[in-house]
């Protein structure tokens, strides 16, 4: 009962918000709707449930199982998040300029669930956005964005035609601008507060 009152004294709006903008940008679900509609062009079933579902547990195992592994290879979360704030500016990059560093190769098979439950929606770049953030925010806030955030890909998953439709080609390239940008200035804050502590 002690346990459930101090996670809920831990709740911040602020740091829902800030971890939620975070991993909206680096799931990218908006921006992933082309390569989405390929696959269904190609005769893949997307199940927008399963995907979602299996992209929430494999990010809240990482989440949970991530700093045992950093451990085991004597790293502490803090320089992880510093080599995770690097890889967050690389994908910042590579959404403001347009170019393609990180490919996303699932393998091939009857449904688009491995493609996009994993590597698209929960892939290196959310990985590192976890655990970067865990150096900084309340576990609790970060659970609570990321469950936002998968309800948000499910809503999109089910949706995709009509958004596509909605917001068009442009649309969905000026939201891809914006979050690039707001993405970046993140990278740099989550870089410049580990890299005090690391040499503070």
């Amino acid at each position: 009962m002690e346990q459930i009152l101090g996670s809920l004294l831990q709740i911040n709006l602020m740091e829902i918000a800030s971890a939620f903008i975070v991993l909206f940008a680096i799931i990218d679900i908006l921006g992933s709707i082309p390569i989405i509609l390929s696959f269904q062009q190609k005769g893949e079933q997307v199940y927008p449930l399963r995907t979602s579902f299996i992209a929430l547990a494999i990010m809240l195992l990482f989440l949970f199982a991530g700093e045992l592994i950093l451990n085991l290879f004597n790293v502490d979360i803090q320089s992880f998040a510093v080599a995770g704030s690097l890889v967050i500016f690389i994908m910042a990059l590579e959404m403001i300029l347009d170019v393609e560093i990180f490919q996303h190769k699932g393998p091939k098979g009857s449904s688009s669930v491995v493609p996009i439950a994993f590597p698209l929606v929960a892939g290196p770049g959310s990985f590192t956005a976890l655990l970067s953030l865990r150096a900084e925010y309340f576990i609790v806030n970060i659970i609570i964005a990321l469950v936002l955030n998968l309800c948000f890909v499910y809503f999109v998953l089910k949706m995709t035609k009509k958004i596509e439709k909605i917001l068009g080609e442009g649309g969905i390239y000026i939201m891809r601008k914006f979050f690039g940008i707001i993405l970046l200035a993140i990278a740099v804050k989550l870089f410049v507060t580990n890299i005090n502590y690391l040499f503070g």
